[in-house]
């Protein structure tokens, strides 16, 4: 037995055939690949007889086809995983890193720092203080998140107190189109305040559902992005030059806008991984750094601006006029001191200006500028010779030309005046005369007008290159109707703003040469290198001898007791200067109604500094003539930037020249 397999358990079954007697075949063994018996198709009657009925017994078949078949199913699978495990790591590895980074990393601008603007002395005008963009996750809004259906709406309700902004529009922001959006701006550069209101809120609400649960925190995905907002630390002084800042952060009006690239920098850039609306500080970040926008220095000089502003804010109101504007130019070099308008406005706060005050008036405003330009025909007369200070001119009460009968301002008897005394009593009659000389028929007399109009900057930009600036109209010479060529003279039929008015007194005192007006003296980068600004153009307008019998002839107006501009005389200082009251040409309908006062001049006259314009508009209470409404403003500011600048009285006479004369 010991040699022998161990007997196996049999379930019982039909009877098997006996072995053939004397056949020595291997007894086979049943096993499972053995083939079964074949079965008689019935019992043998001694098998039957001979044993007792039983159950019929059943026989289990092989295993084996049902393993390969799970083997081969599991084998599929198991294909299946790998295949996806390699498309994943392997061939959309990148794409599938992307998206992930896009949810779970948040990028958000670093804003330059814009640069500031200063007066010439480094007196900041602009400048820029921290302020904080307030952003939002709209995914941290959604029911999924918060567990509430009005999510953004409760949050809008919350903020738009805050942030002063439309409750609605929060709304759309924080439930946007893009379900998938994970980066908006509520509001645009708000102040540390602001912030501290939206922290202090969600800080309560936390506090509150930690003990609540019904409570929810409805802002908790209101975020803050560190910036800058730009601040007038003056007010309203010199906002018709320096201009604004728009919410975006771009310059919306004056040196802002025409300098907005230089002083905006490049913004830098920040990317970190959040969760929950909060930043991971271990899952890194990086960082971009901004680099800040230059500084740039103006040729203003806030104590003068200051001046000039007041004087014609206060002479605005009480003449109860439009409008008004004051420049105070350096006759040496061009620079702009003061350029003043009145009504202004407080960039700070642009809510509470009105459309017509903002701008820079003083710039682009085209106005017909009246006797004040008469100055520019006398330059003409004199440099060529067609007449001198002392020639005689006989001024009737009514001069017929063309078409119109001209007059002064004041009906008188016949005048005998001296060409000084043309310009000292600002007589239209006088000075159409005195153009007639310059031709020998009236066509070339206009022309050589023309000529000279034109290289005192009438009819062309200034050169400063601000927004919005006008060049003022003046139409050809062959191009003159019958009455503008005779007009024109004395100032009416043509245009021009009250920088160019500013600039043709600065001609005659820098000696003839025009040098074309600045207002930036340069600028101020982030490696503190001052880069100053370009040379302004010079050009030869008239001669020096020229120019300073112009001066001589001026100062007749403001000293002599027959000129028109004796309130603008300043004790002590020797003042040339121009009256001038005009016809003026209303906006809205575009014909007459009211008038331009205005005055112009320089001081010392023999030896000068500074020029001052000053322009009022439709003054509709109590004088309207540019010596009594004009020449204090000139006086007061003349007198102010003297001092200022430190500017001494030459001490030498006057030349007194004769006004009229004794046939």
């Amino acid at each position: 037995m010991s040699d022998r397999e161990p007997p196996r358990r049999r379930v019982p079954g039909p009877a098997r055939p006996e072995r053939p007697e004397g056949g020595n075949a291997p007894r086979r063994r049943p096993g499972p690949g053995a083939r079964p018996a074949r079965r008689p198709a019935s019992p043998p009657p001694s098998a039957a007889a001979g044993r007792p009925a039983g159950p019929r017994s059943l026989r289990l078949g092989s295993p084996r086809p049902r393993l390969r078949m799970i083997s081969l199913a599991l084998t599929l699978v198991l294909i299946a995983f790998v295949v996806r495990l390699l498309q994943v790591q392997a061939v959309d590895a990148s794409a599938y890193a992307a998206k992930a980074a896009q949810n779970r990393y948040v990028d958000y601008v670093l804003a330059a720092e814009r640069g500031e603007i200063t007066d010439r002395s480094g007196v900041a005008l602009a400048t820029s203080v921290d302020a904080y963009t307030i952003t939002a996750d709209p995914t941290l809004f959604t029911r999924k998140q918060l567990k509430i259906d009005d999510g953004p709406e409760q949050a809008a309700a919350l903020l738009a107190p805050i942030l002063g902004v439309d409750q609605a529009g929060l709304v759309k922001k924080l439930r946007p189109a893009n379900k998938n959006l994970r980066y908006v701006v509520l509001a645009n550069r708000q102040t540390p305040q602001v912030w501290k209101q939206i922290k202090d809120l969600k800080s309560a609400l936390n506090t509150k559902a930690s003990t609540d649960p019904t409570t929810v925190n409805v802002v908790a995905g209101v975020l803050a992005v560190p910036t800058t907002k730009r601040v007038y630390p003056n007010g309203d002084l010199a906002a018709g030059i320096l201009g604004w800042v728009n919410a975006d952060g771009k310059g919306g009006g004056g040196v802002e806008q025409q300098l907005n690239k230089d002083l905006t920098g490049k913004d830098g850039k920040v990317r970190y991984a959040q969760s929950g609306g909060l930043q991971v500080p271990t899952a890194g970040s990086t960082e971009t750094p901004a680099v800040p926008g230059a500084d740039v220095e103006l040729t203003i000089d806030r104590d003068i601006q200051w001046a000039a502003q007041n004087a014609i804010a206060e002479q605005v109101k009480k003449s109860k006029a439009d409008r008004g504007y004051v420049i105070v130019q350096d006759t040496r070099t061009g620079e702009i001191l003061a350029m003043a308008n009145a009504p202004g406005f407080d960039p700070n706060d642009l809510s509470q200006a009105s459309a017509a005050s903002l701008g820079n008036a003083a710039v682009q405003d085209a106005y017909e500028p009246g006797s004040t330009a008469k100055v520019m025909t006398m330059a003409a007369v004199l440099q060529e010779n067609a007449a001198t200070p002392l020639t005689h001119v006989v001024v009737p009460n009514r001069l017929h030309r063309g078409d119109r009968l001209f007059q002064d301002d004041v009906d008188h008897a016949t005048w005998n005046l001296t060409l000084n005394g043309v310009l000292a009593k600002s007589s239209n009659i006088g000075t159409i005369e005195a153009a007639g000389q310059l031709g020998k028929t009236q066509p070339e007399a206009n022309q050589v007008l023309y000529s000279y109009l034109r290289k005192f900057g009438i009819g062309s930009y200034s050169g400063l290159n601000f927004p919005g600036e006008t060049k003022g109209i003046l139409a050809p010479a062959d191009k003159w109707s019958t009455s503008q060529q005779y007009t024109i003279p004395f100032g009416q039929g043509m245009s021009l703003n009250a920088l160019q008015a500013a600039s043709v007194y600065s001609t005659v005192a820098n000696g003839g040469v025009r040098v074309e007006p600045t207002l930036v003296r340069g600028t101020k980068g982030p490696d503190g290198r001052f880069t100053p600004a370009a040379t302004p153009k010079k050009t030869r307008v008239i001669s020096a001898k020229t120019a300073k019998t112009l001066a001589q002839m001026l100062e007749s107006v403001v000293d002599d007791e027959q000129g028109t501009g004796g309130k603008a005389a300043i004790p002590g200082y020797r003042v040339a200067g121009k009256t001038g009251t005009a016809n003026r040409v209303d906006p809205a309908t575009g014909k007459y109604k009211g008038y331009t006062s205005s005055f112009a001049g320089f001081a010392p006259a023999d030896n000068p500094r500074i020029t001052v314009y000053c322009a009022i508009q439709n003054a509709t209470s109590g004088s309207y003539f540019g010596g009594q409404i004009c020449g204090p403003i000139y006086k007061q500011v003349m007198e102010f930037a003297l001092k200022t600048l430190q500017v001494p009285p030459t001490g030498a006479k006057a030349a007194n020249l004769p006004v009229t004369f004794t046939p």
